[in-house]
This record gives structure tokens, C-alpha cells and sequence, in this order.
């Protein structure tokens, strides 16, 4: 591997998403990740299916779709850590490691003796990494916490959706996991932070993410919005709230994406649309009219827009220099010209599958780059491997502890 994380490895306890996430991160970036798992099921991911990948011959393999998207790069071994024998592993494991991630719920890992200040005992230097949906304080630190709850609690959905007096208004969640993705990316930042941290001190930490606390972290400008007025924000559908036009417009055959985040995109929008007298119109000369007044300006966009299908508008509007988009569909998403440049689709050989299709790290190193070499890992894949190569147990100690089911 030549990603700048090669010097670390990371002992990975998560399973489902915003743990893994991070993880995938670090080994995109060339840590050695060994993922622990539950003997026989795995990680919960393992089992959202169907779809499933498939193999050479078109058949499903046991490989979920889910699974696959945040587990790339690792080496999977499986214990058992609530036995005696499981938890001495994981120990002897944290030893050689620099970093632990573990999403169990707060308290569960310290009950077992592998919390934070057990292991920080017999590794003073770890970094220490727990991701729960509440954090480890508060009212709230023994509940579960999922993204689809978090995206409600945290307010998210209270923004995202189509206005209420419209049809099909609604509060809506995102068609992504935002929250543990957003708190997989986090995690990785501060993971790095701290390893840069340690690099210069010589001191270890632990690391407390919370669900919650992302979610509400990047609210963003409608967090600041509420903030500064006392107000809660409402759903806008595809409007925003501070910056018209910028939002979703129908076309004669569908509807594209105007982003005319100054009034010098707008005044080029209405030379295109042959208005220049819309540039003058006091309710829409400035960004704030028009957000004032949007009411008034969209029947307008919407009626000039229609005139003309999105495959025409799309060369017309880049051509006057007006930011635009059609809403593509997955398909279109992968057979796009840039995303095809850019080589975001990315092909791995995979033991059952043959070879599994993957969406490459946005991240791009001139020194440095993310490799592709390690497909997610079959369940078990490595187990022999890490504790031959990491804990150089002979083979009869493997036997003893696969006869005994701890691994």
C-alpha cells in the first residue's frame, strides 16, 4: 500500500455503517485495518440484502450490496468477544494497534473489560475511537441510535422535504444514510487528528462521536439560520433558503437544476432567457429581492423554462455560463462523461465474485495515492492470517481456539 497511513493499523469493532465508513477511510488511506466479527453472521451489513454481488455466471453470491459499499481494504477475523478466551484477543490485538474503533453501545465494551481505560492500561498510546448515536454523556448516552431516528431528532428532516402546502409535503429523510456517513467522515478527521496529535506528543486519547452530535453539527447554514433569527427554518423542496434562483426548474420533457448563487449569474440567466428587464425588476435585481420574493419570480422561471427540453437547456445555459444540472438517475450518474474521467467506478477481483464493482475514494493523492488492491473480505477471510501474522499463534493454538469457538 502507498497511502500516508501505512505506518498505522487500525483494530476495527464496528459493523454497519458509520464505523465502517470510517474505516474504509483509513485503509483507502493505507492503514492495515483488521475488522473484527461475530462468528457465523458477521456484521449486521452482511445481511441487508438482496442485492447481492454477483458472480461470473449471474448468480447471487452471499456478498450484500450494503456490505460491500464500506468494508473495502480490510482483513476480516471473527471472534468471539464476549468469551473469556475472545476478550484476551482482542486485548493482545489492541496491543499492536494504533487506533480502535468500536460502536457498541456506551459502557458495553467497558463491562467486558475493553473499554477505553483498560486498554489505554496496556496501550498507553492508542487512539480510541467510540461512535454511539448519543455519545457518552447526557440523558440520552444508554440509547441505540440509528440514522433514520437521528435525521428526525436532530432536525434534518424538519428542512428536507417538499413544502407543506404542496403536494406531497412532508418532512423527508435523505436517499442516503447522511448521518453515519457524515459521522463516518468526521470520525476519520478526528482519527487523523489525533494521530497527528500523538506523532508530536507521544500521547494517546480517546475519541467520543456521536450520531447526534453530527447531525446537528451540520445543520450548517440552517443550523446559523435559526441561530441568529430564533426561528425554525421550514421545508423549501428543492428551493434554498437563501439564495433564489437556486433550485430544481421543469423543462418541456422533465426538470433541471438552476445554481445562480449571484445576481451576475442571474442577470446571464435573464440575457439567456431573453428577460433583461427581470435584471432591473426591483422585487428580483438582488439576491435578497428574489429570496423575498420568490413567489413571484418562480411562475416566471417556469413558464420560460418549459420551452425547451433539458438536453437543450443543459449546452445553452453552460454556454451563457449559468451553473446547471440535470438530475440524473444512477445510471446516467456512472455513464457520465466526468464520472467516467474520473474513473469513480472502480473494479476489484473478489474471491466469489470474481471481480466486484466499486465507487472509488474521492480522495487524490499526488504522492500518495489510494490503491484498490483488497476487496471487502469474505466473513472469517483472515483469521488464521492475523493471528499467524499479527499475534504469531502456532497452529495448534488456531486450532484450539477455532475447536473452542472463540474464533
Amino acid at each position: 500500500m502507498s497511502g500516508p497511513l501505512t505506518h498505522i493499523r487500525v483494530l476495527d469493532l464496528t459493523r454497519v455503517l458509520a464505523g465502517p465508513w470510517c474505516a474504509q477511510n483509513l485503509a483507502d488511506l493505507g492503514a492495515d485495518v483488521i475488522k473484527v466479527e461475530r462468528p457465523k453472521k458477521g456484521d449486521d451489513s452482511r445481511a441487508f440484502g438482496p442485492p447481492w454481488a454477483k458472480d461470473e455466471n449471474g448468480k447471487d453470491t452471499t456478498e450484500a450490496g450494503y456490505f460491500l459499499c464500506a468494508n473495502r481494504g480490510k482483513k476480516s477475523i471473527t471472534i468471539d468477544i464476549a468469551s473469556q478466551a475472545g476478550g484476551a484477543l482482542i486485548k493482545e490485538l489492541a496491543q499492536t494497534a494504533d487506533v480502535l474503533l468500536e460502536n457498541f453501545k456506551s459502557g458495553d465494551l467497558a463491562s467486558k473489560g475493553l473499554g477505553y481505560e483498560d486498554i489505554k492500561k496496556i496501550n498507553p498510546k492508542i487512539i480510541y475511537c467510540s461512535i454511539t448515536g448519543f455519545g457518552q454523556t447526557g440523558p440520552y448516552a444508554a440509547k441505540p441510535g440509528y440514522d433514520f431516528m437521528i435525521q428526525g431528532m436532530g432536525g434534518f428532516m424538519s428542512v428536507t422535504g417538499e413544502r407543506d402546502s404542496k403536494p406531497g409535503g412532508g418532512a423527508q429523510r435523505a436517499g442516503v444514510p447522511v448521518v453515519d456517513i457524515m459521522t463516518g467522515m468526521y470520525s476519520t478527521i478526528a482519527v487523523c487528528a489525533a494521530i497527528a496529535n500523538r506523532e508530536r506528543t507521544g500521547i494517546g486519547q480517546h475519541i467520543d462521536m456521536a450520531l447526534l452530535d453530527t447531525q446537528v453539527g451540520f445543520l450548517a447554514n440552517q443550523g446559523a439560520n435559526f441561530l441568529v433569527t430564533g426561528e425554525s427554518p421550514v421545508r423549501l423542496g428543492n428551493t434554498h433558503p437563501n439564495i433564489v434562483p437556486y433550485q430544481s426548474v421543469p423543462t418541456k420533457d422533465g426538470a433541471i437544476i438552476l445554481a445562480c448563487g449571484n445576481d451576475n449569474l442571474f442577470n446571464k440567466l435573464c440575457d439567456l432567457l431573453g428577460q433583461p428587464a427581470l435584471k432591473t425588476d426591483p422585487r428580483f435585481n438582488t439576491n435578497a429581492a428574489r429570496v423575498e420574493n420568490r413567489d413571484a419570480l418562480d411562475p416566471i422561471l417556469d413558464e420560460l423554462m418549459r420551452k425547451r427540453t433539458t438536453a437543450e437547456w443543459v449546452p445553452a445555459l453552460d454556454a451563457a455560463g449559468v451553473p446547471c444540472g440535470p438530475i440524473n438517475t444512477l445510471k446516467e450518474v456512472f455513464e457520465n462523461e466526468q464520472v467516467v474521467a474520473r474513473g469513480l467506478k472502480v473494479e476489484i477481483p473478489h474471491p466469489t465474485a470474481g471481480k466486484v464493482a466499486l465507487i472509488k475514494s474521492p480522495m487524490r493523492f499526488s504522492e500518495t495515492p489510494v490503491e484498490y488492491n483488497t476487496p471487502p473480505p469474505l466473513l472469517g477471510q483472515h483469521t488464521d492470517e492475523v493471528l499467524r501474522t499479527v499475534l504469531g499463534k502456532s497452529a495448534d493454538e488456531i486450532a484450539a481456539l477455532k475447536k473452542a469457538g472463540t474464533v
